[in-house]
């Protein structure tokens, strides 16, 4: 879907009013196809975790090893037992991203959206519906590096989705500045 946005003329055109200039805005439909897809992958990576991770780690290559882990808290398990606070404030910064999904342009946005918008999802599921009861459930985790606190897939594409998202509001910020 494209949307009209003003914009300065360029400088040998300058003196009279902005013009009308078409971006390409991130559709919901992508944006839904995407976080969809990513939570689907999350769930059943956390799943094959939970089945085959119970009692033992499977070393792959290097420091990285999986390892089954759960995660009542945040980021880097502080704050544990405050999931059900974490659930509702990742459910509103969910709702914001999508109302303001329309200020974005370009393919990396709706990736980034549709990134950030999926892991969030996935780790909403593990909240609501994993042991220890509903409401409260532990986030699965069990990429592990060794030196990093563990993490799932979801985590993964929530770090992804906010980087490429930055970079593009990077982006569309010096595109403003040297056009002005």
């Amino acid at each position: 879907m494209r949307t009209n946005e003003l914009r300065r003329k360029p400088p040998a055109c300058r003196g009279g009013d902005p013009v009308a200039a078409l971006r390409k805005v991130p559709s919901g439909n992508s944006i839904a196809l995407i976080a969809l897809l990513v939570a689907a992958l999350d769930q059943l990576t956390k799943s094959w975790a939970v089945n085959a991770l119970d009692d033992r780690t499977i070393g792959i290559v290097w420091k990285l090893q999986f390892h089954l882990t759960s995660n009542t808290g945040f980021a880097f398990s502080t704050g544990q037992g405050l999931g059900p606070i974490l659930g509702v404030i990742a459910l509103g910064v969910m709702v914001v991203l999508w109302k303001v999904r329309t200020r974005f342009s370009g393919q990396l946005a709706t990736m980034a959206l549709g990134f950030v918008l999926g892991g969030a999802s996935g780790n909403l599921l593990d909240r609501a519906f994993r042991s220890p009861r509903w409401g409260r459930g532990a986030v699965v985790d069990f990429i592990d590096l060794q030196f990093w606190p563990v993490f799932n897939l979801a985590d993964a594409a929530i770090v992804i989705g906010v980087i490429a998202l930055s970079l593009r509001m990077w982006i569309e910020q010096r595109e403003g500045e040297s056009s002005a």
